[in-house]
């Protein structure tokens, strides 16, 4: 059976909370004296779990290096999905009586796993549908992106594709627009870029930025204007800041509701 190290409070306590029935082992560190931990191993017991008290160096070596605050657990493997599924959720989605407006994230190639996880926290805080990300040239979700992500990886389907132009072709035709992130002359701020409706926003990785045929795939190209000397963003600020305008305008649109 595959499994995963799941290891931080805000990781451990997303298990508990959507997937306990997953947990294999529950290890915490002897004496450890971190408040958040103990409330989680009494929940860990209450559903049946029985804690295996361990030294620091055992969950160091768990953790990968990532700062595992006295924690981990062991769980069965969760499989990312795949095209398919993400082609069977917007199926669904259309057939459903009130079918809501999606908002993808896609990583078009990322490299540093920190970013991986933090971009996975912003994205589920901003309540996104699904995050799509290619098979090839990015990180895998290991105990240190599930640890940035607090959680974020195990309550969002995340899709991993193997042609992300297949899947940006297949998805426009399903009624879904494709915003690129970039700065060039044809790029708009994206405070003046349409930001509702069913739509992906898709960010590149670090200095290189999206890919040549991922960007003629995109209906819009926005920019974050900046004010300082420094001419870009991390990628997992700049998707916090693209993804926190799309909700903001999102919720601008949803009609008022009388009292």
């Amino acid at each position: 059976m595959k499994h995963e190290t799941v290891c931080g409070v805000h990781a451990v306590e997303a298990i508990l909370s959507k997937r306990p029935e997953s947990i294999l082992e529950l290890q915490v560190q002897q004496g450890c004296e971190n408040v958040r931990v103990k409330p989680l191993v009494e929940q860990a017991q209450q559903a049946g779990l029985k804690p295996q008290w361990v030294k620091r160096a055992v969950l160091d070596k768990l953790s990968e290096g990532s700062a595992h605050q006295g924690i981990a657990v062991k769980v069965k493997a969760r499989p990312l999905l795949n095209e398919t599924d993400l082609y069977d959720q917007l199926k669904e989605a259309e057939g459903a009586l009130h079918p809501e407006a999606h908002l993808f994230l896609v990583l078009d190639t990322l490299d540093d796993p920190h970013n991986l996880g933090a971009c996975l926290r912003s994205a589920e805080c901003a309540g996104v549908t699904g995050v799509i990300v290619t098979k090839d040239k990015m990180p895998k979700i290991s105990p240190a992106v599930r640890k940035v992500a607090s959680g974020a990886a195990d309550l969002l389907p995340i899709y991993q594709v193997t042609n992300l132009a297949n899947v940006l072709k297949r998805i426009k035709e399903q009624g879904v627009w494709v915003v690129g992130t970039a700065c060039d002359e044809e790029a708009k701020s994206i405070y003046e870029t349409p930001l509702t409706g069913s739509i992906c926003i898709v960010l590149g990785a670090e200095g290189r930025g999206m890919r040549r045929l991922t960007r003629t795939l995109c209906d819009y190209v926005a920019y974050i204007p900046l004010a300082g000397s420094i001419d870009s963003l991390n990628v997992s600020v700049a998707a916090g800041v693209v993804l926190f305008e799309a909700r903001r305008q999102r919720l601008l649109a949803q009609p008022t509701q009388r009292a």
